[in-house]
């Protein structure tokens, strides 16, 4: 072979080397990006870890404080778990946080979780660095002026650029407008602050499998540092949730969530289909039929978005154009148009039903081009021009699946083989957050568990424990004693841990201390409902009140189990 031709293949088998050898490198840079982007653990993430270090030594200093005896070994891992229950939960999760800091409590907590309305109240306290030692101020922001209804259209047409703009952003904007006002920060912001604060967990549910798939494939945790599947150990950095993945590679970075969606999508509660429908009329409940639920839902959430757009509106004349809108919408859908139906086919049932949702949208419609010209009637039709299109979809909470084609027999069809997920109100599911503290991951000794849940007293309770029984979770003994009380509670429950099961103070919102008997109760809880329109500053001021007397109340109580607690980690140790 001639000295040119071996030169040649040998400057050839370089050139195929070096690219073998560079297409090797990025097959390591990718393993190891894809490695990084989807987390499979049932451990706690670095970043979680050193914040809980960090925050053992407040709790120490703040228990030696307190007189209670405890090393850097023995700290207790405490958890306040707060439920949901729309603005009285949001409301009385602040009188709770409120009152702990007060009596030098709130320091004693390793973490502070909620779903649903209490989360709403996390998103807004976090928004202060320092609000720990701060409670006065979250009472301030709690009690402060409305933000404008021109600022929330503004949100909404940012958002609307969105593909994957959905009836979850017009909740969200309206609600942090109304209710619990939010800011723009993303909760990845708050993964490098120091430990002034207990360590925030918030939660969601998938729709799909909520609604239709396996157990492990339902609860969403998300904190600062992660978001992901609870159960199935399945975790992306919380700054990616919802940029595009798949086999479990990071294909491109997309814009994390803001607070405001967030609470949009933990405090969701009318995404599901069954909520949606409470309180259907008669002519209208027909199982056999979703078109008539259809149109219902449309009613409820024009119904809502009216409460919601009149309580945020400052010029007293808007409100009584709005009470006709309300009104209107009422009349029409509680009217009974059963007759139309009449020896009709399904396919004939369902034109009629698609026919009075044009008449009720039309009818909206017409209401808004009614009304004077003037900055009302822009913002008010701008707000229903972007709802309609929206409410036949009824998609809530769409969000990329960091999981679509993730190889791994965990993970449940419903989630594997679709390229989006829905992430919607975990009280659906559980009004509490149990399923993140239960198990080895947190190791919790003592959860605190302010109820402000309506319905079944206890309900959360029973099934946080069928939960764990299914998943083959430690859980606290309920004895049925306890559960003949839910018509009219007491006001502080414990429920005794193990050695592997944690503590449980459960602290109904409303019980036998505020609360002559069970009429009164049932009486209260209906007053202050969880869907019912923003509350007036006297059942603010009332609700604030409430929480704050019952933690007040108990303060014993806390301490002894927080002293027992201490036991209960020296022993573990």
């Amino acid at each position: 072979m001639k000295a040119g031709n071996i030169g040649f293949l040998v400057s050839l088998w370089l050139v195929i080397s070096a690219g073998l050898a560079k297409e090797d490198d990025i097959m390591e840079r990718n393993t190891t990006a894809s490695e990084k982007a989807v987390r499979q653990s049932q451990s706690l993430c670095d970043g979680e870890r050193e914040f809980v270090q960090k925050r053992k030594q407040i709790v120490l200093e703040t228990l030696n404080s307190l007189e209670i005896n405890c090393t850097e070994n023995s700290v207790p891992h405490i958890a306040l778990l707060g439920s949901g229950g729309g603005q009285r939960a949001a409301v009385a999760m602040v009188g709770t946080l409120y009152q702990l800091e007060k009596d030098n409590l709130l320091d004693t907590l390793l973490y502070l979780a909620g779903v649903s309305g209490s989360t709403w109240s996390m998103a807004s306290v976090y928004s202060d660095p320092q609000w720990s030692t701060n409670m006065d101020g979250a009472i301030s922001k709690l009690l402060s002026d409305r933000l404008e209804l021109e600022e929330a259209l503004a949100w909404l047409n940012e958002r609307e650029k969105d593909e994957y703009f959905s009836l979850t952003d017009i909740w969200a904007v309206l609600t942090s407008v109304a209710i619990m006002k939010q800011d723009l920060r993303r909760l990845s912001d708050e993964a490098d602050r120091n430990a002034t604060n207990p360590y925030p967990i918030y939660s969601a549910i998938e729709k799909h499998c909520f609604s239709d798939g396996s157990t492990e494939g339902k609860w969403f945790e998300i904190s600062p540092h992660e978001a992901g599947f609870t159960e199935l150990g399945l975790f992306v950095e919380t700054s990616l949730l919802g940029s595009n993945f798949q086999s479990g590679e990071l294909l491109e970075k997309k814009p994390e969530m803001d607070m405001v969606k967030l609470q949009g999508v933990l405090g969701s509660a009318m995404a599901d289909e069954k909520t949606a429908t409470d309180a259907i009329p008669p002519w209208l409940n027909v199982d056999e039929d979703s078109s008539f639920q259809k149109y219902w839902r449309a009613y409820k959430i024009l119904q809502k978005l009216a409460g919601l757009i009149g309580h945020i509106s400052k010029e007293p004349a808007d409100v009584p154009d709005l009470n006709m809108m309300y009104k209107m919408i009422t009349d029409m859908v509680n009217y009974n148009h059963s007759a139309r139906f009449h020896s009709n086919t399904s396919e004939e049932r369902q034109e009629i039903l698609q026919e009075l949702s044009l008449e009720l949208l039309a009818a909206v419609n017409t209401w808004c081009e009614d009304q004077q010209d003037g900055p009302f009637k822009r913002q008010v039709s701008a707000i229903i021009k972007q709802v309609i299109p929206l409410i036949h979809k009824w998609e809530w909470g769409t969000s990329r699946n960091f999981l679509y084609q993730f190889q791994d027999p965990s993970i449940p069809p419903c989630l594997q083989s679709n390229e989006t997920i829905h992430l919607i109100d975990a009280g659906l599911l559980i009004n509490v957050p149990y399923p993140s503290f239960l198990g080895d991951k947190r190791d919790i000794d003592l959860i605190i568990a302010p109820e402000y849940s309506a319905g079944n007293m206890f309900e959360t309770l029973t099934i946080a424990r069928n939960y764990s029984a299914e998943l083959k979770k430690p859980f606290p003994e309920i004895d049925d004693a306890i559960l003949r009380d839910r018509d009219w509670p007491k006001d502080c429950y414990v429920l005794e841990g193990g050695e592997t099961a944690p503590t449980i103070i459960y602290m109904p919102l409303f019980n036998r201390r505020n609360c002559k008997d069970a009429e009164e109760f049932k009486a209260t809880m209906d007053k202050y409902g969880t869907f019912q329109l923003p509350y007036t500053q006297e059942k603010i001021d009332f609700v604030l009140e409430t929480a704050k007397a019952n933690m007040k109340n108990n303060k014993e109580t806390l301490l002894r189990e927080i002293k027992k607690a201490v036991l209960r980690r020296q022993n573990k140790e």
